[in-house]
């Protein structure tokens, strides 16, 4: 496929001014803040830069299937450990099996010397960074991704013990389940 059909599918809205000859690429940028993103990108994957650009976009049936991936990933770690007690260890190894499948592709790591050791962590794609970021909300301990009692959405947990999104819905539960 020609490189400028295959940038094009990335960038449906806006076509880059990008022109490339053998391995060499270059492209043009003139809006300010993009200029500082590419330029903070420079020692990276071109790609990776780019997937940070403004006017980036994925195909719409990737998009959905990464959520539904992700969606997948969060229910299974969510009914593991809500029906733990009521799961036999076959069933427990399938909810283990499950998600590993999760794994996809794993970014690399470097430690640079700055105050202190740090680890950096390089991500290839916006892809990868955010389903990183989604596991990390997934085994967060102090604010851990729940799903709400009452209305079934996911959402980040102010404090450990929370179990609902809002207060509206705290409220609705504690109404239907304290009715004689």
């Amino acid at each position: 496929m020609n490189t400028t059909d295959y940038v094009s599918l990335f960038f449906p809205f806006t076509k880059l001014d990008f022109s490339k000859r053998g391995i060499k690429s270059v492209w043009n940028i003139s809006d300010r803040k993009m200029i500082a993103l590419a330029m903070t990108y420079q020692t990276s994957p071109q790609a990776q830069a780019m997937s940070f650009m403004r006017n980036y976009a994925e195909r719409y049936d990737w998009i959905t299937t990464v959520f539904k991936d992700w969606a997948f990933t969060f229910f299974t770690s969510f009914f593991y450990y809500h029906d733990y007690d009521k799961l036999d260890e076959y069933r427990r190894d399938i909810y283990r099996q499950a998600i590993t499948a999760f794994d996809g592709n794993a970014p690399s790591y470097h430690i640079e010397l700055r105050d202190r050791p740090t680890l950096v962590w390089d991500f290839h794609s916006l892809m990868l960074g955010i389903q990183m970021m989604f596991s990390f909300m997934l085994t967060d301990d102090a604010r851990p991704l729940r799903l709400c009692h009452e209305c079934q959405k996911p959402f980040v947990a102010k404090k450990p013990n929370d179990n609902f999104c809002c207060n509206d819905c705290r409220e609705k539960y504690n109404a239907k389940h304290n009715q004689p």
